[in-house]
């Protein structure tokens, strides 16, 4: 059921930012649909909204159903402040990505524990009269990472825990000096939106991990076909199912209060640097979901 009013949902929601086929998990029960502005425009798409496995949560498709976004073309800071004014504070984001590594196979399934940004989009959501400057040397929830990786194990699935995602800006796929640099930097899989999204997350005070299904070997394997859209999408589904049930485990593990392996809740303590009486009024207004419980007024 779309709807234009924006009500959050219980604190504590967990937040699934991918494809559209993961809202078909099984046992995912009262599902609705929620249309909302944002301060920063439109999201991608409506959220769908559910509960699995006694956990409310909240799935938004990255590129809009049907796929109709390239990846500097989605409105990041949308998507993610409106999974803060549903009230999600955990996001689990599922990627396809290649291996820029031997030993990291199409259809592994990687928790990526860094990141190396070569975007030129934007990616934060101050500025305009407002300074922060966020700490991002672990860049994603260790809570979050262990309780996925654990669920993968158990279920006997192909996963790795850590390794650094390059995230690139595209469209185009990379050239094969450009892939074979990346593996000399050390970088263990490819893609072109996480990095954007765990930095604005970080902002939010949400928790984040990139769940991230390998599809490929980006062009740098002598003895692979290079990366095709056709070879994404073919591994892709082959890998969803997996990915599912991954999902559907570690959100029944996760414990009911966040913080107790994390400091994602109080990112932003003592990173703004900006003089409160010299902030703009509609700056405040459009910051305060994020911002509000650190100013005086």
């Amino acid at each position: 059921m779309a709807g234009t009013e924006m009500q959050a949902l219980p604190q504590g929601a967990i937040g699934i930012l991918g494809g559209t086929g993961l809202y078909e998990i099984d046992g995912l029960r009262d599902v609705e649909e929620r249309a909302l502005e944002t301060p920063f425009g439109s999201p991608s798409d409506v959220y769908v909204t559910g509960t699995l496995e006694g956990k409310r949560v909240v799935f938004l498709s990255r590129h809009g159903r049907g796929h109709q976004l390239l990846p500097m073309d989605i409105n990041y800071r949308a998507n993610i402040l409106g999974f803060k004014l549903l009230g999600v504070e955990r996001i689990i984001s599922v990627n396809s990505c290649g291996s820029l590594q031997p030993e990291i196979h199409p259809r592994d399934i990687v928790f990526a524990d860094q990141f190396f940004d070569r975007t030129r989009r934007v990616n934060t959501f101050f500025g305009g009269g407002i300074a922060a400057h966020i700490g991002f040397a672990e860049p994603v929830c260790p809570e979050l990472v262990e309780t996925l990786h654990a669920a993968g194990k158990e279920l006997g699935i192909r996963v790795r825990k850590g390794g650094a995602y390059l995230c690139i800006e595209g469209p185009a796929f990379s050239s094969k000096i450009e892939s074979n640099v990346y593996r000399h930097w050390g970088c263990e899989v490819i893609g072109m939106t996480a990095a954007t999204e765990a930095k604005l997350a970080r902002e939010a005070e949400i928790c984040y991990a990139t769940m991230n299904l390998v599809t490929d070997y980006d062009v740098w394997h002598a003895e692979e076909a290079p990366v095709t859209v056709e070879m994404i999408l073919e591994n892709l589904r082959l890998n969803i199912e997996a990915a599912k049930a991954v999902i559907k485990k570690a959100v029944a593990a996760f414990p009911a209060v966040r913080g107790l392996k994390c400091a994602c809740g109080s990112a932003l303590a003592g990173t703004i640097v900006t003089r409160e009486d010299l902030i703009p009024a509609e700056v405040k207004d459009r910051l305060r979901p994020i911002i509000g419980k650190y100013l005086k007024g």
